[in-house]
């Protein structure tokens, strides 16, 4: 995979826009009437209050006390940046607690205490414990890491989780079940080598001999060397738990004949002559970031038999520890735990290293470019695996019922389980997916308005995430200037800068401009100023001549004006059955509605013609489509001339025999709600309707604004389909981000 390259000003600007942070917090209630008000505060919030008073486990059902984490540091050793203090640590805190949701619907807030004193920092702690469902410590130096998480697990009735140690020690406790299974070895009888005491090492090394590793055959080191009994230079009650009796000194002789090597220490700290004499079928997770202690290629080359992983995705078998945590909190919340114990961890390994001795659905091979199956490159899951929200909590969970740490049981675990998929955000998958699909078409993306800041910064974005190659339309000076404004400077050398005047191409597109415009009133004189003069056209024109895969623009001009000018260089009209189809993202759902950018009033023909390009456009985004043509009406009532088009609309398809679900006409509600729908039982959707047919461009420019501005949708287009070439048109507001999704979307040549 490509390493992606990120800015200091892209970080920042990430950060900052639309607002500052990464994420905030939403009523989940109605907050807007007097009994609302009442209900949700006094008096009615005395009631909850009193039931909880009496019996606390009621916390569980009347707060949101079950589903919420707090991620705690102090950042004394943030990344790996070291002691950035408590405020410096806040970015990473605020990372965590989005990840929390995406992976796995689990609601986090991050906390940083301004402490370094571990007395001070536990009491905080302590005192918040009844706010929380479970507490995730991050970014905390040894030794006080452990001094602060032993203390919280043995004063509080919440899971005490360090992810720094406990979800590094699970994936590579996965990644250790899988390799031993391809070597035919045995984790008791295995010669494991660890290079870096620290938290994470520590606990690596712990977690292995819960699950039977051999206290002998275990080795640790670190900066001295071989921690080894009797030696007292540097050592500390948790490092003295894994010394060995050994004349071993070095790690070059800890090596010789190991099974196992893990890493959590420094790049380079193994050299090739160490992996040279390691065992038969060696396991490498060398996890140093950002750069491990021997990569892939450096240990393969000595030992083509290696089993190697590193903590980098850009190499197979990352040990990632977003595969851990959010679902180890996922199943431990759910049953209500008092603590995440070594049992539900080696639960949570053996479920992930189950899970990648299967076949990998489509959609996770497509997202890594490559078929994944089971083998030496492939004995982790990958992060972005959809089975991992359902498989791995329920695993989690069982053995906390088995251990006795689970306050409420779960009986129905299929039900739990089917509840569990629920949870996956479809529109992530999806957007994960195009990204993956344009990574691996590498389409070379015509930025048109090259003049423009928020286009110089997707064009950069675009290029520097691995997607292709960007090809901005302006003049060098302009996009140089621009681009030194935005902190972007550096990008100067690697975008290609094109215009009329340094073309090659120039008299070849004017030629071809004229042939076409020649009989529509366009002299030659007229024919050069277009081209010249009009980035949409010469950009257009480049893209005919297939100087380009994909052309995004828009963003400067309003969508009806682009078009006329594209028009110019394709036919993207209505008679050559273009359409225009915005995708609604929100709250889990994807909704398509068109035509909102080319049909203005289109007959039951048009709409038919419409339906059947939102279909393709659905498919390309993976979705199943279900089309609703929808009016103020449902199937007759009341009855309009207004919404006859949309009655006779499904009529058409009929005669036409498309393979894809329709029906019509009805109102947005029965179209998208399932207990609607079971008003009319003769209706033909299977589900809630994905795509929204609508009367005229009016009707659906209105929908999608009103959406967009009140309800805080994600607005992807219009997404124009029906053209021989691959052309997205953005809107005037649209924000680098929203360039970029416009520039996949034409790398994957949606519609």
């Amino acid at each position: 995979m490509t390493k992606t390259k990120v800015t200091r000003e892209e970080a920042l600007a990430f950060h900052l826009e639309p607002t500052p942070g990464k994420f905030e917090i939403n009523a989940t209630v109605p907050m807007t009437t007097q009994r609302d008000l009442s209900l949700a505060y006094s008096p009615g919030v005395a009631v909850p209050c009193e039931e909880i008073a009496a019996d606390p486990a009621t916390a569980y059902d009347y707060t949101n006390k079950g589903n919420l984490v707090a991620v705690i540091s102090n950042g004394t050793a943030v990344l790996g940046l070291g002691n950035l203090g408590a405020l410096g640590s806040k970015p990473v805190m605020e990372g965590k607690s989005v990840l929390f949701k995406r992976f796995a619907d689990v609601n986090s807030i991050d906390i940083e205490l301004d402490t370094e004193d571990p007395d001070a920092f536990c009491q905080a702690v302590k005192l918040m414990g009844p706010t929380f469902g479970g507490i995730n410590l991050e970014d905390i130096k040894a030794p006080e890491c452990f001094i602060i998480e032993q203390r919280l697990k043995e004063e509080m009735d919440i899971p005490v989780f360090h992810d720094d140690q406990h979800g590094t020690a699970v994936i590579c406790a996965a990644g250790l079940i899988n390799a031993l299974k391809l070597s035919g070895k045995k984790i008791e009888d295995v010669k494991i080598v660890l290079n870096g005491a620290g938290a994470a090492g520590i606990a690596c090394i712990e977690l292995l001999k819960s699950m039977g590793a051999k206290h002998d055959n275990c080795i640790v080191c670190d900066t001295k060397g071989v921690i080894y009994q009797g030696r007292t230079e540097g050592m500390n009650q948790w490092k003295s738990a894994h010394a060995i009796k050994t004349k071993l000194r070095t790690l070059d002789e800890a090596m010789k004949g190991a099974d196992v090597f893990l890493g959590v220490s420094v790049k380079g700290a193994v050299t090739p002559e160490m992996v040279e004499g390691m065992a038969q079928d060696p396991l490498i997770f060398a996890m140093a970031n950002p750069d491990p202690e021997i990569t892939p290629e450096e240990a393969q080359a000595v030992r083509p038999d290696a089993i190697v992983g590193t903590g980098r995705s850009d190499y197979a078998n990352q040990v990632n520890n977003v595969l851990a945590f959010p679902y180890l909190f996922r199943g431990a919340l759910d049953i209500h735990a008092r603590a995440i114990n070594d049992e539900m961890k080696i639960a949570c390994a053996e479920a992930l290293a189950e899970m990648a001795r299967e076949d990998v659905p489509d959609e996770v091979a497509m997202a890594y470019g490559r078929k994944l199956s089971f083998g030496r490159d492939y004995i982790i899951p990958t992060p972005f695996d959809p089975r991992l929200i359902h498989r791995i909590p329920p695993a989690v969970a069982k053995a906390g019922m088995d251990t006795g740490v689970s306050r409420r049981p779960i009986v129905d675990m299929e039900g739990y389980e089917a509840s569990l998929k629920s949870r996956m955000d479809p529109t992530a998958t999806m957007l994960r997916g195009l990204n993956a699909r344009a990574r691996n078409a590498q389409a070379r993306m015509i930025f048109a308005e090259g003049d423009d800041p928020r286009v110089l910064r997707a064009a950069v974005t675009y290029q520097r995430s691995g997607l292709g190659k960007a090809i901005v339309v302006g003049r060098e000076t302009d996009v140089a200037e621009k681009l030194e404004a935005a902190g972007l400077g550096d990008a100067v050398n690697e975008l290609e800068v094109v215009n009329a005047a340094n073309s090659l191409h120039f008299r070849s597109y004017k030629d071809f401009l004229y042939k076409r415009l020649q009989r529509k009133g366009y002299d030659r004189h007229d024919v050069h100023r277009l081209a010249a003069r009009d980035r949409h056209v010469f950009a257009s024109l480049m893209l005919a001549h297939g100087h380009g895969d994909g052309l995004v623009t828009g963003a400067t001009r309003k969508s009806a004006h682009v078009m006329e000018l594209i028009n110019h260089v394709f036919d993207a009209d209505a008679d050559a059955g273009a359409v225009g189809v915005t995708a609604i993202l929100h709250k889990g759902r994807v909704v398509l509605i068109s035509d909102t950018l080319v049909h203005e009033w289109p007959d039951e023909n048009d709409l038919a013609n419409i339906a059947e390009r939102c279909a393709v456009v659905a498919r390309d985004m993976g979705l199943e489509p279900r089309v609703a043509f929808v009016s103020f009406s449902t199937f007759g009532y009341p009855v309009s001339e207004r919404a006859e088009k949309m009655h006779l609309a499904p009529q058409v398809l009929d005669k036409r025999g498309v393979d894809f679900e329709y029906e019509g006409e009805m109102t947005v509600d029965v179209a998208m709600n399932p207990s609607a729908q079971e008003a009319y039982p003769f209706q033909r959707l299977t589900g809630p309707a994905n795509v929204l047919v609508v009367p005229a461009r009016h009707s659906a420019s209105i929908s999608t604004k009103l959406m967009q501005e009140m309800a805080g949708a994600t607005v992807i287009g219009p997404i124009l389909s029906g053209v021989d070439k691959s052309i997205q048109i953005c809107s005037t507001t649209s924000t680098a981000n929203d360039i970029v999704n416009m520039a996949v979307l034409a790398a994957c040549k949606v519609g």
